[in-house]
């Protein structure tokens, strides 16, 4: 199992880069969350099957359709699995 935290910058806030994470999330069966932060950034906690999140990782590279991404930031973090879920924030 694996945890990261990614961090995605470009035009990545107001073209349904989070909903898009949502729904991916979902499809992916990985839980934890995202967010907008202050500096145009969009972050991501996510957990799973240390595969699956690599294919996850890999759809938010590509992002939805209005989105641009310049730049994707992965950090492993700890397991715990503390998520029971996906949330937008």
């Amino acid at each position: 199992m694996k945890k990261v935290k990614i961090t995605v910058s470009g035009l990545v806030q107001g073209v349904g880069f989070r909903y898009f994470c949502y729904k991916k999330a979902l499809d992916f069966g990985v839980k934890g969350y995202v967010k907008n932060l202050h500096n145009e950034k969009v972050e991501l906690e996510v957990e799973g099957d240390d595969g699956i999140v690599n294919d996850y990782i890999k759809e938010i590279e590509i992002g939805p359709v209005y989105a641009e991404v310049n730049a994707i930031n992965v950090l492993e973090l700890e397991y715990k699995g503390e998520y029971n879920s996906f949330s937008i924030f």
